[in-house]
């Protein structure tokens, strides 16, 4: 195998439960408890209903659960179905470097390998270090240069299923070389305007990977040099090899402590701008609203500003990463949640004035300074004339600038509630705190399902 490969095998391979630092161990909890939050609260929502009837036409051998279910389907199916409930609202964890991406998005891998496997709680939070310290590491180093994120998310499952299945380095190396040379999605995925496949794009990047374990377990192999080799990743991004650092462990802190969760239901870049215009609409009503400039960061702009879609969205997963649309509507309705993006409240026409008042421009400062500072400033002018302005560079969620375990707790129950009501809430909170305590995973995926009374549907 190759360098990478063989780097990355060993890491997933070599690293123990006893090698985490009580900060990762914490941090895994958390983001457990806002990975799950997401994924409850888009239970009904089409892309999640249509993942489940399909895999629950599937039997597996073994079987592993779907979540807010008590049915069972395999575990590739189950982990891309759990994906895509996960997804759906954008609202889980982010991680900015050179590649930026939602690494939570493994974590349905790690559960229904686990879950098929009878794996304990320690077990589970172990592959989900491993899981991240692949994405984070490869998304420090790589550019993603017109690929997805799924990328990273396929290589970072493979290696979170085979450290749960106790692959040996070599079968790990295969897993990962599988992944890698039949995962690699495009970057379009996320031009113009957004399909349910924007939020399902990386639950077939983590199916990939939970497969390729498995048929690495079996005595599958891939190719010796995926990455480093003619024709491998590292030739088609038209990068060099990287010189891989030391991984966390042994006194280097884990990746998993440096992601960033989000406030609101929107994508990462979009963070800022909403908390900026929610301070700023204390100071000055949308009735007195002459014209609102936002400068940020390019990626931001490309992202969320670029495309004539994301001034007129047409579809949830566009409105979830539109500037124009999200600052409008939070200046309209003090707010935003799971309801902003309710087609009537995308198709209302009384947000299009608006919208017409703002525009969205590159700051080159805070270009140079991102992803270290995710640097935002809106400017408004009302209509007698005044300017208000604020600025930030860390929104809140960021890392620099993080959710407190109060506040996870909180975010939780405002995502979760509606599905699995108070108690319900109660229950797999408890069960998240002792997860490292747990014989097997049986708990926390009976603690979250949701009776169909409860969920509305």
């Amino acid at each position: 195998m190759d360098a990478t490969t063989e780097f990355l095998s060993d890491y997933a391979c070599r690293l123990t439960y006893e090698d985490l630092s009580p900060e990762a161990v914490h941090q895994v909890k958390r983001t457990l408890i806002d990975t799950l939050g997401c994924g409850a609260g888009a239970f009904d929502s089409e892309p999640a209903s249509i993942a489940r009837r399909l895999a629950s036409r599937v039997q597996g051998d073994p079987p592993a659960r779907i979540l807010g279910t008590a049915q069972k389907t395999s575990t590739d199916l189950a982990a891309f179905a759990n994906t895509v409930l996960v997804r759906y609202l954008d609202c889980n964890d982010t991680y900015a470097a050179r590649g930026t991406g939602h690494p939570s998005d493994m974590i349905p891998a790690v559960l229904a390998v686990a879950d098929g496997h009878r794996a304990d709680g320690r077990a589970a939070i172990t592959a989900i270090v491993v899981a991240y310290e692949a994405f984070c590491r490869l998304a420090d180093t790589v550019p993603l240069k017109g690929w997805d994120q799924g990328m990273f998310v396929a290589i970072g499952a493979a290696c979170g299923a085979g450290k749960i299945l106790g692959l040996d380095r070599v079968e790990v190396g295969n897993a990962i070389s599988i992944a890698i040379t039949s995962g690699v999605p495009l970057g379009v995925t996320r031009i113009g305007e957004l399909s349910m496949w924007k939020g399902c794009a990386t639950a077939a990047a983590v199916r990939t990977g939970v497969f390729s374990a498995w048929l690495a377990a079996e005595g599958m192999t891939g190719p010796g040099a995926a990455f480093e080799g003619r024709d491998g990743l590292w030739q088609h991004l038209g990068v060099e090899a990287p010189k891989w650092a030391r991984f966390g462990g042994r006194g280097e802190p884990f990746r998993i402590t440096g992601t960033s969760f989000k406030a609101y239901p929107s994508v990462i870049h979009t963070q800022g701008p909403i908390g900026l215009v929610l301070q700023l609409r204390q100071q000055v009503a949308p009735d007195q609203i002459e014209s609102v400039r936002v400068a940020t960061y390019g990626e931001a702009v490309r992202r969320t500003a670029a495309e004539a879609e994301k001034w007129d969205p047409a579809t949830r997963e566009t409105a979830d990463h539109s500037i124009p649309y999200l600052v409008a509507a939070a200046l309209a309705d003090g707010g935003v949640t799971p309801a902003t993006f309710a087609p009537t409240r995308i198709q209302d026409p009384a947000l299009r004035p608006l919208i017409k008042k703002l525009e969205v421009v590159e700051e080159p400062e805070f270009t140079r300074r991102y992803p270290a500072e995710s640097c935002t400033r809106i400017e408004v002018t009302t209509t007698d004339g005044r300017r208000v302005t604020t600025e930030t560079s860390h929104p809140k969620g960021h890392n620099r600038n993080p959710l407190t375990d109060g506040e996870v707790e909180e975010k939780f129950r405002g995502l979760a509630s509606g599905a699995l009501r108070a108690k319900g809430c109660d229950r797999v909170l408890a069960a998240v705190r002792d997860l490292d305590k747990a014989p097997t995973l049986d708990g926390l995926f009976e603690s979250l399902v949701i009776s169909r009374s409860a969920s509305g549907a």
